[in-house]
C-alpha cells in the first residue's frame, strides 16, 4: 500500500500508518534526502531480516542506520573521537555517514558487522519525523540489489512489491549523490568513500586532526559497475543511509566489519559481541 506524504493534510496520518507499520516489526519504504530507502526497526532481528530479504541480499551485506537526531549517537557508538562529534556537528543532517565502534551493549543484529556500525542523519523532513516517532531505522536502498535504486514510491514497490507492508510516498527523490562516508574507528578518520561532501570541506573544520584518504589502488582490485553495489558500504553500496548510487567505486582485497570496501593495509581489529550478526 502507497499512503501519500507530500499533502500538508494527510502527511500525518501517512506518518502515523508509517509507524505503525515500524513498532509491528514490518518493513517499510520510506523517502530520504538521496533515494528512496527499504527499512525497518534497527532493534528487531525478525524484521531486519525481512529487510535483506526484501533486497535479496545477505547477511555479509549489513544496512546501515539512520538516526533522527545527533543526540541518538551516543546510545548506538562507543569510544567516539572527538573528530567524529565536529564532523556530526558540522554536517548533520546531511550526505555524511560515519563508520564507528557499536555499543557492545545494544540488542540488534544487523548482520555481520563485527562490531561497527554506519550511522547517517537524513536531511530529509518526512524521514525526520518518522525517526523522531520510531527511533533508529535500518535502511538501505529501495531496490532489489544489482538494479537500480528507486527515486519514487512506485519505482520501490515495482521493485519489492508484497515484501514491504508501506511504503511512504514523499515524492522524487532524483538526488543520486551519494554520501562521503568516513571510518571514525580510529585515531584519524579516514574517508572510505567520496561523495557529495568533498574531503577539502572535511578538512577545513577538523583543524589539526588528519584525515586520511583511502583511494582504491589499481593492482588490488577490480571496479563494480553501477548497480551492484550496496549504496555507501553495504553491497558495495546502493544504499540510503549510505545513499543510492554509487559510481566508481572499487571492490578492494578487504572489507571492513561494517560492509565498507577498505584496502588491506587499512584492516582495523574491533571486538565483536554476541548481539551483533
Amino acid at each position: 500500500m502507497i499512503v501519500d506524504a507530500t499533502d500538508p493534510d494527510q502527511v500525518d496520518d501517512a506518518l502515523e500508518q508509517a509507524a505503525q507499520v515500524v513498532r509491528a516489526g514490518k518493513v517499510l519504504v520510506l523517502p530520504t534526502d538521496t533515494v528512496y530507502g527499504v527499512g525497518a526497526d534497527a532493534f528487531d532481528q525478525v524484521a531486519v531480516a525481512m529487510v535483506l530479504a526484501a533486497k535479496h541480499r545477505g547477511r555479509e551485506m549489513p544496512p546501515p542506520v539512520l538516526v533522527g537526531s545527533t543526540r541518538t549517537v551516543d546510545g548506538l557508538a562507543t569510544e567516539l573521537p572527538m573528530y567524529a562529534k565536529i564532523l556530526i556537528r558540522h554536517f548533520w543532517p546531511g550526505a555524511l555517514t560515519i563508520v564507528v565502534r557499536a555499543q557492545p551493549t545494544l540488542a540488534w543484529d544487523l548482520g555481520e558487522t563485527n562490531g561497527t556500525v554506519a550511522l547517517r542523519m537524513p536531511d530529509d523532513a518526512v524521514a525526520l519525523r518518522l525517526l523522531s516517532e520510531v527511533g533508529p531505522m535500518a535502511v538501505t536502498s529501495a531496490n532489489v540489489t544489482g538494479q537500480p535504486p528507486a527515486t519514487t514510491a512506485l519505482e520501490a514497490q515495482a521493485q519489492l512489491g508484497g515484501a514491504v507492508a508501506l511504503y511512504l510516498d514523499g515524492g522524487v527523490r532524483a538526488d543520486s549523490s551519494a554520501s562521503t562516508i568516513v571510518d571514525c574507528t580510529g585515531e584519524e578518520p579516514i574517508v572510505l568513500r567520496h561523495g557529495a561532501l568533498p574531503a577539502e570541506r572535511l578538512r577545513e573544520v577538523l583543524g589539526a586532526t588528519v584525515l586520511h584518504d583511502s583511494p582504491p589502488s589499481a593492482a588490488d582490485e577490480e571496479t563494480v559497475a553501477d548497480g551492484d553495489a550496496d549504496a555507501a558500504g553495504e553491497d558495495v553500496v546502493e544504499d540510503a543511509a549510505t545513499d543510492g548510487r554509487v559510481r566508481g567505486l572499487h571492490v578492494v582485497a578487504g572489507v571492513r566489519p561494517s560492509g565498507l570496501p577498505v584496502r588491506s593495509g587499512d584492516h582495523r581489529t574491533v571486538p565483536a559481541h554476541h548481539s551483533l550478526q
